[in-house]
């Protein structure tokens, strides 16, 4: 599954928001997130389960307790992706930011001019 497709879930999104401050017993993300969605627990371990498998939590035993944690490696897939359009973004912002001082200057010379102030 890709990440954006993981994602593009609120519930997950929520149990990721959840997982970044630190790790959660499966019981606590299932009360948390089955008050919020009106979902049960078994539909939260499914979710819980989509995220373990792609990289995005790590759960942990301990005693009878599952812990889950987020896992910033899924989070890398989209990072990558968000990188390939970051860049082609800044440089068309960059030259916006050329023309824009561009203009701001040739205002400015205009101005002066018109005004007789020299440069």
């Amino acid at each position: 599954m890709h990440a954006f497709d993981v994602l593009g879930d609120p519930v997950r999104r929520r149990i990721l928001v959840l997982l970044s401050s630190g790790e959660h017993p499966a019981g606590a993300v299932a009360e948390v997130v089955g008050a919020e969605f009106g979902i049960g627990q078994p539909a939260v371990s499914q979710h819980l389960r989509v995220l373990r498998e792609n990289g995005f939590a790590t759960v942990r035993s301990e005693g009878t307790r599952r812990l889950y944690a987020l896992d910033a490696a899924g989070l890398q897939e989209a990072d990558t992706f968000l990188d390939q359009l970051r860049t082609g973004w800044e440089r068309h912002l960059d030259a916006l930011g050329t023309e824009l001082a561009r203009g701001r200057r040739e205002r400015r010379t205009r101005r002066d001019r018109q005004q007789g102030t020299p440069r």
